[in-house]
């Protein structure tokens, strides 16, 4: 059995929701065959959603992370290729930082590349009738 740790984020920015989490919630309540799930919600607050996230790793032990987040305005799924390793807030957070143009990780590498397979994940979803 594959074990898979999803998270999303709790609401922010004045809303009473996030979709993130609610997604990461369904998949971990009804997961696919073969795989066990947890689910994470993570804070949307800068420096403590990574260690948040650091600690579900460490406790869960899983053989997939997917991190699922909120990108307002977008009429589909994104799954991301790359995450630059940049803060740039363009609301403040749940604590009221707006970081510009730091590290999220000091000293870390400018981007971290997904392992995922990208186009086979789209067309995947495609295929089950979720814009992506």
């Amino acid at each position: 059995m594959t074990r898979v740790l999803i998270t999303g984020f709790e609401p922010f920015g004045g809303e009473s929701v996030n979709p993130s989490w609610q997604a990461a919630a369904l998949v971990a309540a009804e997961p696919p065959a073969g795989l066990t799930v947890t689910a994470v919600r993570l804070p949307c607050v800068f420096g403590e959603s990574v260690a948040a996230l650091r600690r579900a790793v460490r406790e869960s032990g899983p053989d997939l992370v997917v991190c699922v987040g909120q990108a307002g305005g977008r009429a589909g799924v994104t799954v991301e290729r790359v995450a630059v390793n940049v803060d740039d807030a363009r609301i403040a957070d749940n604590a009221g930082a707006a970081p510009v143009d730091e590290p999220v990780v000091p000293g870390g590498p400018a981007a971290y590349f997904s392992t995922l397979p990208i186009k086979a994940c789209v067309a995947a979803m495609r295929e089950a009738g979720v814009p992506a």
